[in-house]
């Protein structure tokens, strides 16, 4: 099967009306062409885009960061020594789960050069993106992920391309994000 509207559209309608009616929420990734065949199909239906699929795509973009930085500070491919591969774990690693010596180490790798501010950014917005998922309470949670939609939102300064892409593309779904 290929991954298109036009494949969830036919899927849907080959169901019954009754069971179109039923469906209330459709959860879904990030893919436009799934939001765009619900949007036909179940009009009254709630489009929410799931928490993993977020945080995978700001996670996409950390990694994205983080390899182009090593791109160029180094002008070639991470190696086992190299601080931005060395630490790449670490990097995706949710803040509460760090081990002091992880914490130390990102902080070092924070401290000893500027050409990894970028990193670092990117680094606390996708951290931000996973505390408002997991805030106990839903309605706070919602509020955070509003304010880190926003933040991207403002405009952001040169050398933060990935986070100015992750940015374009949570305001654009801030109502599947903010659904959930």
């Amino acid at each position: 099967l290929r991954r298109s509207a036009e494949v969830l559209r036919s899927w849907l309608q080959q169901r019954s009306e009754a069971f179109r009616e039923s469906v209330q929420v459709v959860t879904m990734d990030g893919f436009a062409g799934y939001a765009t065949a619900v949007d036909h199909a179940l009009p009254a239906a709630t489009k929410v885009m799931d928490p993993f699929h977020v945080v995978h795509l700001a996670a996409e973009k950390l990694t994205g960061c983080r390899q182009r930085l090593q791109r160029e500070t180094t002008g070639r491919r991470g190696r086992k020594d190299d601080p931005l591969y060395k630490h790449r774990r670490s990097l995706m690693t949710r803040t509460n789960y760090l081990t002091e010596r992880q914490k130390q180490r990102l902080n070092l790798l924070w401290a000893t050069d500027d050409d990894y501010v970028a990193l670092q950014v990117t680094w606390a917005f996708y951290q931000d993106v996973i505390a408002a998922y997991g805030h106990p309470d839903k309605s706070r949670g919602k509020k955070l992920m509003s304010r880190v939609i926003d933040a991207l939102r403002q405009g952001l300064p040169a050398g933060l391309e990935e986070l100015a892409q992750l940015g374009r593309t949570l305001w654009r779904r801030r109502h599947d994000i903010l659904a959930y």
